[in-house]
């Protein structure tokens, strides 16, 4: 079929069109069959079956002359061309029931091929109808409904047990567990209490919740989802555009075949013109590449809407490629194989400095910063009841830590390389540092920065730790299992803690003390050595990485704008055994195109072969094409029917 004919966007086939189509075959449908059924009554009949099947043929067949007509005022011949010509030949030799029927036949392809592409957008549509139409908010002391599209931003909505949760918020009072599949895909309903972010087509479980509006229903994170995903399948894939080419030469080329078919053999062999002509209308048939053009587009929106459904929003056709061709990986380290959640888990004094002090002058400059490790040090300072400042001329230093002047005087907290780059590394310090990083710990070191003549010193090491994830392990091995060849997890952390924390859970080879652009480097050589690979970061600050990849992927997205927009794929949950599920289904789709396209250029084949030696009828050649076509789409939805895997 013509590009044109294929662009089935959401919304643009009005429902009576559709209606009118499929009254319009069935009418069809009993007038072939009346026509048949004419045809066999003997020469009384002829006249009647001829008017039988010229209705059918004008029930079944008035929506291919306007794109017929298109085609030739284009001089791009077309599959609706070739159908109005083998019709109409069929009819001039008198065959008129084979032409009603190819005409039928033709239509019922073309309807199964849109009922196909509807259920496929549909299965992701559907999950808007989740999100109620119908809020409860809390206005001037009192709950009233309203509709979703009437709340502002801010107002308190209240979602009692069992019902959908309207719009995107945070727990404002109440707990209870959230069925929030829709969004991530997970199994297992979530524990909310106040504080947390809840999402719009969520279901409340037993809890009553009071939540407060964040996003106004066309911003929620699953409008954006069925936004995004929509767009992602209106975006040819590299196999999709093949075919569209293929298919633009292919078809003009079998119309000059099938002419040369019909005049050849009587012109210059003395052949009956009736036979010829038959012929050469059952060529245009069989050559009609219904099943070849469709065989991608409704393998690529089944495969897509099978990845959305389970929490993995794939941004189009030519990624979910991709991921199917993957053979390495590389991943970060905080929030991916770690929980990103680190903890101080020791102090170790140098010099004169006392815990209190040492604390204290981390706090006051990490207090700036909202990295993880950051974070961790703040936390335990306050955790200890450690008074601190807040240090001015706050400078960070990417890849390596941060400084800033306290009460007047430069301090820095930092890893091990920027205690190198400082010139305060002692023995004694690289030998406490060795025996940390031992550990799989990472390392802040804490120190008076060199300046003015002042030389600077290491006032202390502040162990840090980070916990693995719970599935880490078994997400690898299904990495491998997937068929990714090398895992490479990337990391700003000293090399020690990278290669600790690689060997627990099973990566190939970790790679620590990169900065941004050492990332990038890492990314390209993992390309010059397997091809295709994919960067898993957070969607923000491996940008770069990831952008360098083939394919870039963020984890956590649920909830975060930038991390949805960056990534090639963005995985709702924070779940790394969901990228082995999106490479095994990326392959599944993949092999599913790859046999639906051998299939369909292998039968056309055969039957070219069968008509030119006088084996094919018109019957056979239009069951066999519509035959095809119903196959490769009923292979293809395989894709939705597919079992959802469990989580890891």
């Amino acid at each position: 079929m013509s590009e044109d004919d294929h662009s089935h966007e959401p919304g643009c086939e009005h429902p009576h069109d559709n209606r009118r189509e499929t009254v319009s075959l069935l009418v069809s449908g009993v007038l072939v069959g009346a026509a048949l059924l004419a045809g066999q009554s003997g020469a009384g009949g002829q006249l009647l079956t001829a008017l039988f099947a010229g209705t059918g043929m004008l029930a079944g067949g008035w929506f291919l002359l306007p794109k017929a007509w298109r085609s030739v005022r284009r001089l791009q011949p077309d599959i609706n061309l070739l159908v109005v010509f083998a019709a109409i030949g069929a009819s001039v030799i008198g065959e008129w029931v084979e032409a009603s029927a190819v005409v039928f036949l033709f239509g019922v392809a073309e309807w199964l091929e849109g009922w196909a592409d509807r259920r496929a957008r549909r299965a992701t549509e559907a999950l808007l109808e989740l999100a109620p139409k119908i809020a409860v908010v809390k206005r001037d002391g009192r709950f009233v409904e309203v509709s979703v599209d009437q709340v502002a931003l801010g107002e308190t909505v209240a979602t009692k047990s069992g019902m959908g949760i309207p719009l995107d918020g945070v727990v404002l009072s109440g707990e209870s567990a959230v069925n929030q599949a829709p969004i991530t895909g997970e199994s297992v309903p979530v524990d909310k209490k106040p504080g947390d972010t809840v999402f719009a087509g969520t279901i409340n479980g037993e809890g009553s919740l009071e939540i407060k509006v964040t996003k106004t229903t066309g911003d929620t994170t699953l409008a954006r989802i069925i936004r995004l995903v929509a767009e992602a399948q209106e975006q040819k894939a590299p196999t999709q555009r093949f075919v569209d080419v293929f298919a633009r030469y292919y078809t003009p080329a079998v119309t000059a075949v099938a002419l040369l078919v019909f005049l050849v053999p009587p012109l210059l062999m003395e052949g009956d013109w009736n036979t010829w002509l038959y012929r050469a209308c059952v060529l245009l048939i069989i050559a009609c590449p219904c099943a070849l053009v469709i065989s991608t587009p409704v393998s690529i929106v089944a495969g897509l809407t099978a990845l959305a459904r389970r929490g993995v929003l794939v941004k189009g056709g030519a990624h979910l490629e991709t991921i199917g061709r993957l053979k390495g990986l590389a991943v970060d380290k905080t929030g991916t194989i770690t929980e990103g959640k680190p903890q101080v888990l020791g102090v170790e004094l140098l010099g004169s400095a006392t815990m209190s002090q040492v604390l204290a002058v981390a706090a006051s400059i990490d207090d700036h910063s909202a990295h993880p490790l950051a974070k961790a040090v703040v936390a335990h300072a306050k955790f200890q009841k450690t008074p601190y400042g807040r240090a001015t001329k706050y400078q960070a230093r990417s890849g390596r830590g941060a400084e800033g002047l306290i009460d007047g005087h430069a301090y820095f907290v930092g890893n091990h390389r920027f205690a190198h780059e400082l010139g305060v590394c002692s023995e004694s310090v690289e030998t406490r540092l060795a025996a940390i990083e031992a550990r799989g710990q990472s390392v802040v070191v804490v120190g008076h920065r060199p300046h003015d003549g002042c030389k600077g010193e290491v006032l202390g090491i502040i162990a840090i730790g980070d916990t693995l994830r719970p599935n880490a392990k078994a997400a690898i091995a299904a990495l491998h299992e997937a068929g990714v060849e090398q895992v490479v997890m990337l990391s700003g952390d000293n090399q020690r803690t990278a290669e600790f924390i690689a060997r627990q859970v099973g990566i190939d080879e970790a790679r620590g003390d990169l900065l941004p652009n050492d990332k990038v480097e890492a990314v390209k050589a993992l390309r010059a050595k397997h091809g295709v690979v994919g960067m898993v970061g957070d969607g923000v600050n491996d940008a770069p990485a990831m952008a360098t990849a083939n394919i870039g992927i963020a984890m956590g997205a649920a909830g975060t704008d930038a991390a949805i927009e960056t990534a090639d794929i963005a995985l709702m949950q924070d779940e790394l055994g969901k990228i082995a599920e999106t490479i095994r289904l990326g392959r599944r789709t993949l092999g599913i195109i790859h046999f639906n396209i051998a299939f369909a250029l292998s039968l056309k084949a055969v039957f070219l072969v069968l008509t030119l030696i006088g084996y094919a009828s018109l019957w056979l050649a239009i069951m066999a094409d519509t035959g095809a076509t119903l196959l490769v789409i009923a292979n293809a939805l395989r894709l939705l029917a597919a079992p959802k895997p469990s989580t890891q």
